[in-house]
């Protein structure tokens, strides 16, 4: 399960939820679980928007994975616009690979080959998401579109992240907050 961390200025494992007033059709009601945020920069995945155009099949096809058991069920998120050919899998503490990261709530994120074929395998983490690409921030750019109003950070937990509601998840993420949509502005200085 995530734990909720204290806020130390930095966003690395929480959730960044687009502000109404996002135009960029990238990111525009995006919820985005940051897996890196320091004064270097920042690094998240998209968690709810998907690729439409390929398959856990076609993907384990294109990547020369053979396997009997593949599930073309699951479904492959669109991470960001950053090395859109790169695949990331963001899943529970329950797996660990080789080239496993374990960030600090417990959320690993690995970024090899051999999870896919875990995962085709029915060997895989008990949660996990597939993300092609990723949204990346250089230093210091994240936090001036957080003072320019573009963002909110949400703690993350279990159901947010690895949840299939999709279509939801962005208002969810909202409403952990405790604030009414309706109250939202886009100008920087209120909300």
């Amino acid at each position: 399960m995530l734990r909720e961390r204290n806020f130390s200025g930095y966003l690395s494992g929480q959730l960044l939820v687009a502000m109404p007033s996002m135009t960029d059709p990238r990111f525009e009601r995006s919820v985005i679980y940051m897996c890196i945020h320091n004064e270097d920069g920042a690094m998240g995945l998209v968690l709810n928007k998907l690729m439409d155009s390929l398959t856990f099949g076609e993907l384990l096809e294109q990547l020369n994975i053979t396997t009997s058991r593949a599930d073309d069920n699951l479904r492959i998120h669109f991470g960001g616009p950053v090395e859109t050919g790169r695949g990331f899998v963001l899943h529970s503490s329950d797996y660990a690979g080789e080239g496993t990261v374990t960030m600090e709530n417990g959320v690993g994120l690995t970024a090899t080959v051999d999870i896919l074929r875990d995962i085709a395998e029915g060997q895989g983490p008990r949660e996990s998401m597939l993300a092609l690409g990723y949204a990346g921030w250089g230093p210091g750019q994240l936090d001036d579109e957080i003072h320019q109003n573009a963002w909110l950070n949400v703690p993350a937990d279990d159901e947010l992240v690895f949840d299939d509601l999709l279509d939801t998840k962005w208002e969810r993420s909202i409403a952990k907050l405790g604030i009414d949509l309706s109250l939202l502005s886009g100008d920087a200085g209120h909300a």
